[in-house]
């Protein structure tokens, strides 16, 4: 536990006040040792310059060190010779012995440094390995003489991945809340909207944009909070520290605010300060889990973000009818608050890069010898402003627009999204108007689409671990498009589910039939994310940054807009005829699922950036 705080903001910030006395790292403790391999005398550059290679490499290395067209003609069986080889003779002759790693040995949830299929499949065979006893990991020396600070041991303490089951997770559970917290701040307004009719003399559609402008703001945070936090020195919690304060402070000042103006730009500025757990809080996971049990915390954390905006209504409706329209917003208030002081004092850093860069600090700093460095600190020198604002602005952009696959999964999740967000324009019509529902009642109604989720969930785990799993371990990673089977069958869900929830929902057929219906599109909305989610990293993952940044930013602004037009569409066309109008777009799409699954390779093979 104290290192848990000792990582989290509130460990840090007690030892830079007390000039790092107490929460020592074990560099800092009287009497530290340096670990075998970190001794530095005026022989080693001499020793390791001569060698071939300035250091020696990991298999995965050798493929990247490489042009790309030979890089990608690199046979796969090669690298796994290599890998296995040296493991048996590791553990044949000296299972004591000293093994050499990098940090892409340990972060194997970093998919955004794989460019090859071959390091894809070495890394999920990799993530299957059974955990072996701790042995000391030996740091790679530069021709220069630097040493390349690395984790100590194969279970380092503070390597994420190899923390306890108890610390992944409260990380864990403090993310998600973090989550659900930020995503709940979009809907938990629904309620107040006509209040905010009332108390500032506009119409439906202008007090939507409390809804629509959040929405919109947390799908343009991640350009630019999905960057940040990959560069090294920066690393993962001052981006969510930072925002998540000013989140805070704006949830303060929304139900306070005494003018429309100003309520819509404060709405919009939480949005945008409260998406950075969009932007990198699957990256966070990423760094605690191995590939192999990521779909199980990726879900989790996708529970967090679907039941946010779900339970938004029910709770903000029953208060604001019996209050008035701020109520909603003191509500956020409560829940962001107490998250954020979890934040501060359980959310240690996660970000390897970061971890080795200040432990290359730490240990500069004890023997006054800068040839201590971090892989990361290297990579950090190399990285140019200009690059970063392409990875961050342009190249989403770049990769909906040229590649069909991720054009048509960005346009299908948009519009899954978007028709998420038009049920909080649809879902008031339907029971307040037809069925006289009050305002908490008709938060209720959400309820249908948490309970959807959690057996999506609990569906979804079950095929993981029954089919999924087993076949990884036995024969490898395999096809993508092996991600995509459950959605052959569920995205026949969406138009099912669609057309039960538009045409019964007429006021004369019993309310329940309707709320069936949300039920039946939520299980196919989640699973169908989540094959696509998981499908997209195999084919691009060293794109999977901006991937699912330009993904984020296509699905906020449909869903942006859907706010706005969905009432009117709906008031003009009828809810039967306007959500059989979206029914027909996911059925549609069924088709797209169909040959992706059929002919992904073939696309594979034409794309100019997936993995060869």
């Amino acid at each position: 536990m104290s290192d848990l705080i000792r990582d989290a903001p509130v460990g840090q910030l007690l030892r830079w006040v007390t000039g790092n006395k107490i929460l020592q790292y074990p560099e800092e403790k009287p009497g530290f040792i340096l670990p075998t391999g970190y001794e530095y005398d005026l022989t080693s550059k001499t020793r390791h310059s001569s060698d071939s290679s300035s250091i020696t490499p990991h298999p995965t290395e050798d493929v990247e060190k490489a042009d790309p067209e030979s890089r990608n003609s690199i046979d796969r069986g090669i690298l796994e010779r290599m890998d296995t080889a040296r493991s048996d003779i590791e553990k044949a002759n000296n299972p004591s012995r000293l093994v050499q790693s990098t940090t892409r040995d340990s972060a194997l949830s970093r998919i955004t440094t794989i460019h090859t299929r071959a390091e894809l499949e070495h890394a999920y065979r990799t993530s299957t390995l059974a955990k072996e006893p701790s042995r000391p990991i030996e740091p790679a020396r530069t021709q220069d003489g630097r040493i390349l600070v690395d984790f100590y041991t194969t279970d380092d303490a503070e390597n994420p991945q190899a923390w306890s089951l108890k610390k992944k997770a409260l990380v864990t559970l403090v993310i998600c809340l973090y989550t659900f917290a930020v995503y709940m701040g979009s809907a938990i307004y629904t309620p107040s909207i006509g209040g905010v009719m009332a108390e500032f003399h506009v119409g439906v559609t202008a007090a939507s944009l409390g809804l629509a402008l959040y929405v919109l703001a947390y799908g343009l945070g991640p350009l630019i909070f999905s960057s940040m936090s990959e560069i090294p020195i920066v690393g993962r919690n001052p981006p969510y520290v930072v925002t998540m304060g000013i989140f805070v402070a704006l949830s303060i000042a929304a139900p306070l605010v005494q003018n429309f103006a100003g309520l819509m730009v404060i709405r919009f500025l939480q949005g945008f300060f409260g998406s950075p757990c969009l932007a990198t809080g699957g990256a966070s996971l990423g760094d605690l889990y191995t590939m192999i049990k990521m779909p199980y915390v990726i879900s989790l954390w996708a529970l967090a973000a679907t039941c946010g905006p779900a339970l938004g209504p029910m709770i903000a409706g029953f208060s604001v009818a019996a209050k008035n329209w701020r109520w909603s917003l003191w509500e956020l208030l409560w829940l962001a608050a107490p998250v954020y002081i979890l934040m501060l004092l359980f959310l240690p850093e996660t970000s390897q890069s970061n971890i080795l860069l200040r432990r290359a600090q730490r240990l500069r700093k004890l023997t006054g010898n800068d040839k201590y460095k971090s892989q990361s600190e290297s990579d950090q020198a190399e990285l140019q402003p200009r690059a970063i604002v392409f990875d961050a602005l342009v190249r989403p952009v770049q990769l909906i627009v040229m590649d069909p696959a991720i054009g048509f999964t960005a346009v299908y999740t948009a519009l899954i999204y978007a028709i998420y967000y038009s049920f909080f324009e649809a879902v008031p019509t339907i029971y307040i108007e037809r069925y006289g529902f009050n305002l908490g009642e008709m938060g209720l109604v959400f309820l249908s689409i948490t309970l959807g989720t959690v057996v999506s969930v609990a569906g979804y785990w079950y095929y993981i671990y029954s089919i999924v799993e087993p076949d990884i371990r036995a024969n490898g990673m395999g096809k993508p498009e092996r991600t995509l089977i459950p959605a052959l069958f569920v995205s026949f869900l969406l138009p099912i589910g669609l057309f039960i929830f538009g045409w019964t929902g007429n006021g004369r057929i019993h309310w329940i039939v309707s709320v069936i219906g949300l039920f039946i599109f939520t299980i196919g909305i989640f699973i169908v994310i989540q094959c696509i989610f998981a499908y997209l990293p195999m084919v691009y993952p060293q794109y999977a940054a901006s991937l699912f940044a330009g993904n984020d930013f296509a699905r906020s602004s449909l869903a942006f807009a859907a706010v706005l037009f969905s009432r009117p569409m709906f008031h003009s066309m009828g809810i039967g005829s306007g959500i059989s109008l979206l029914a027909a777009f996911t059925a549609a799409c069924i088709g797209g699922v169909f040959v992706l699954f059929f002919y992904g390779e073939k696309l594979r093979a034409r794309s100019r950036f997936a993995a060869k």
